[in-house]
């Protein structure tokens, strides 16, 4: 089942000035696409785009359902009192009325997707208190309790040790063989190289297709241009500043 089907999309965030162009893909349930670009590329307006926040000027663009997003953990308010526990809940609130409080049978919920990420003895742990990797897993398990199909992923590595990456990676492998359909935003090549398919954005589109086939010198260049950097055999691409990517 198609869970995303994007035509010749145009989009933007100010009338008659589009930041990203020419954008053409599909995700399938079951499907991992990673999204690279450099900063300012059009990573995070794409993902934008498919929550509904951002016009579609021209092209076509249809999503399956509501999808789940999940946010950088590094970019996250870290002095609010609230709980892991309570990060995970407000996953709920989109399906609770705002007279009604949540019931134990969500709570229940919440505490069974955060025992799944690994953290259930963290549940009373306050947010800002946890390490990157811990407050990732618990945006990904506020996501989980949306139940959506569709997970949008943006850079979820940023900031995170390896010990950490190899845990979150498992976790995404575990929900693409479930059948949930991933949408990993990174400016990490070899992290775009392990999943299914690879689109390549640098304000329009480079390149789209298996890893192999989307990774070549040739789209690499053309998307990360002066960022690039080729040292030995390995291709690295050199970020700065997050801004609308």
């Amino acid at each position: 089942m198609s869970l995303v089907e994007v035509s010749g999309i145009v989009t933007g965030y100010t009338p008659g000035r589009p930041a990203l162009s020419g954008v053409t893909f599909s995700l399938d349930a079951g499907e991992a696409v990673a999204v690279l670009g450099p900063n300012g590329g059009g990573k995070t307006t794409l993902l934008r785009l498919l929550l509904g926040e951002l016009p579609v000027m021209a092209g076509t663009c249809a999503v399956e359902g509501s999808p789940a997003y999940v946010a950088q953990a590094g970019r996250a308010r870290l002095d609010f009192p609230v709980s892991a526990l309570d990060v995970v809940l407000m996953g709920a609130y989109a399906r609770t009325p705002a007279w009604r409080r949540l019931g134990r049978g969500e709570r229940e919920r919440a505490r069974a997707v955060l025992d799944r990420v690994g953290l259930a003895p963290q549940a009373g742990t306050r947010f800002g208190a946890l390490s990157g990797g811990q407050r990732q897993r618990v945006l990904i398990a506020r996501a989980l309790l949306q139940d959506a199909a569709l997970l949008l992923l943006d850079e979820p590595f940023t900031g995170v040790d390896r010990a950490s990456e190899a845990g979150l990676l498992a976790i995404l492998d575990e929900l693409r063989a479930e059948g949930r359909g991933l949408l990993v935003s990174t400016h990490d090549i070899d992290h775009a190289r392990r999943w299914d398919k690879v689109l390549c954005l640098n304000g329009a589109q480079i390149a789209f297709g298996a890893p192999a086939d989307a990774l070549t010198a040739q789209a690499l260049h053309a998307t990360y241009g002066e960022e690039l950097v080729t040292l030995g055999e390995e291709t690295v691409a050199v970020h700065s500043h997050h801004d609308h990517g």
